[in-house]
């Protein structure tokens, strides 16, 4: 008994030769001079008359043999589709990591949709912001993101301070200058904060996504494996419509 993979993989090539062979054929039905003959004798007005032969053109192309030829083509293609959907209906396996089963008879046609979310979820996966590895981060609870430990870094001021260069003398002012010294006014308490994940947890994230794309993938495989019946739909449909 042939297996599912094997009709799937026939489907494809059953589907481009059909479709080719039916287009040709719609072409050709289109064209009227292959559908047009002609038979014609000619008989002179007396005896005396010319005698010429008789004239014919046959016709090359009959309607009904193309609707035949159509029937034959899209009956192969609509008899191997119904056999590969009516087994895809019966095909389904376990979805099975480190022998731990995640998914139990899981059909074959979600196998194929699961592949392909699980590697655009991947992806997404692997784009994550991570933390900066420069700072040490821990998980602030109550503020349900990664912080910082608190960090403190002083306010200061300019404050104008005088520098006497020389005092006042009897003959001379004092000679002063102004400059500006930076006064501590105050504390400033940091503690950074972050939604990013840290690199091991996204990297672990994306070895349990692709852990369960390869089950998933290897599920698929089983299901594939599934034998099929084969199902006759083609002739029934062309009974009705030929009838």
């Amino acid at each position: 008994m042939p297996r599912l993979s094997q009709v799937i993989a026939a489907e494809k090539g059953v589907k481009s030769d059909v479709a080719r062979r039916v287009t040709d054929l719609h072409h050709l039905v289109q064209r009227q001079t292959p559908l047009s003959g002609i038979a014609r004798t000619y008989r002179p007005k007396d005896d005396e008359g010319d005698q010429l032969p008789p004239e014919s053109t046959q016709v090359q192309v009959r309607a009904a043999d193309v609707l035949n030829q159509v029937r034959d083509q899209l009956t192969r293609l609509w008899d191997v589709t119904a056999t590969k959907d009516l087994t895809n209906c019966a095909a389904r396996a376990d979805v099975v990591v480190d022998g731990e089963t995640i998914l139990h008879d899981v059909p074959v046609t979600t196998l194929l949709y699961l592949e392909k979310q699980l590697t655009d979820l991947h992806t997404l996966i692997s784009r994550l912001p991570v933390l900066d590895p420069s700072e040490e981060w821990n998980y602030d609870a109550a503020r349900d993101c990664y912080a910082t430990a608190p960090a403190q870094t002083t306010r200061t001021r300019k404050v104008p301070r005088n520098h006497v260069l020389s005092d006042a003398t009897e003959h001379h002012p004092a000679q002063v200058t102004v400059f500006n010294e930076d006064v501590i006014v105050g504390t400033w308490t940091t503690v950074k904060l972050s939604g990013a994940l840290p690199a091991s947890r996204v990297a672990e994230l994306e070895a349990r996504v692709n852990a369960l794309r390869a089950a998933v993938g290897h599920a698929r495989e089983e299901a594939n494996y599934t034998t099929v019946e084969d199902v006759k739909i083609g002739k029934q449909l062309f009974d009705y419509v030929l009838a």
